[in-house]
């Protein structure tokens, strides 16, 4: 369910670049601080996401472990097999 969400989706893709704080995620996905905050929550509960603590802030990355090789793999997939602008499958 959370890779369905759009808002989580975006957060999932934003992440795929680099480490970030909530204030980050915000101007990068756009959205309210709250609708993001509760976002994040859920992606961290289900541990697609790992924060660490940096003074104040809270630092989100994706779970190398398992969400990072299972988006490499998807992208790999529609690299290979998906024509762009035919399919509109584009990561």
């Amino acid at each position: 369910m959370n890779f369905a969400n759009k808002g989580r989706f975006d957060i999932i893709m934003a992440l795929r670049e680099m480490p970030m704080s909530v204030s980050d995620i915000v101007k990068k996905v756009g959205g309210e601080q709250s609708g993001v905050s509760h976002n994040l929550k859920k992606l961290s509960c289900c541990h697609i996401l790992n924060v660490r603590k940096e003074g104040k802030q809270r630092i989100y990355s994706l779970n190398s472990e398992t969400v990072t090789p299972m988006l490499r793999i998807v992208e790999s997939h529609v690299k290979r097999n998906c024509i762009m602008g035919r399919c509109g499958n584009e990561l």
